[in-house]
């Protein structure tokens, strides 16, 4: 990766986490959760987007398991794939409580990421709890507006690719839809294992 291109992800994700902290005031990290601590800082799970099956999805489609949101694309040379990868430890984790949670691969490259690719991508790491979503790019800026995710498009190379800088945080949702945690990439699979249990088993 570039020294720019990584420059622009951190700026990225330091806007992002920035602007939560200010949004939680006096919420921080604290013996109680290993993660950080939103709840009541973000917006519930609201958006009106179209599943990696073609069909139209709402928040509601997902009440009733907890939801770990990220947003990411397909062609992500490396974050994404990172990401997903440790979420795959974090379910591994949880054994049969994985059947509990949804992962939440929302596109930011919503011109390259057609419902199908997004099928094929999440697939390839676990077809049974991830499902990619899509929509136009209205739906798309609107929905990382409301949880403060930053992104932008980089310039095209002479080939027409190019890379989308994001952030990498990873949102976790109650069974309700309420906001709950943040996870960042400093947070291990066991950290989020520990915590995300405790949500699906309502302790907290």
């Amino acid at each position: 990766m570039s020294r720019r291109l990584w420059s622009a992800r951190l700026l990225a994700l330091t806007l992002t986490l920035g602007a939560l902290t200010a949004l939680a005031g006096c919420t921080h990290r604290t013996e109680t959760w290993q993660l950080t601590n939103v709840t009541g800082h973000l917006p519930d799970l609201d958006f009106t987007l179209t599943g990696d099956d073609g069909r139209p999805v709402t928040g509601d489609s997902f009440k009733g398991r907890a939801s770990l949101v990220y947003f990411g694309y397909t062609h992500c040379p490396d974050v994404c794939p990172e990401t997903m990868g440790r979420l795959m430890q974090v379910l591994d984790k949880l054994g049969p409580d994985a059947q509990k949670v949804r992962i939440l691969f929302i596109t930011v490259d919503p011109a390259r990421d057609t419902a199908q690719a997004l099928h094929d991508y999440v697939g390839a790491f676990d077809a049974q709890h991830a499902e990619g979503l899509t929509g136009s790019d209205w739906q798309i800026e609107s929905l990382a507006k409301r949880y403060r995710v930053a992104y932008q498009m980089e310039k095209r190379d002479p080939s027409g690719n190019y890379e989308v800088t994001h952030s990498s945080a990873v949102y976790v949702f109650d069974s309700q839809g309420h906001a709950r945690l943040l996870a960042t990439d400093h947070d291990t699979p066991d950290a989020i294992a520990q915590d995300l249990r405790r949500i699906i088993d309502d302790r907290s």
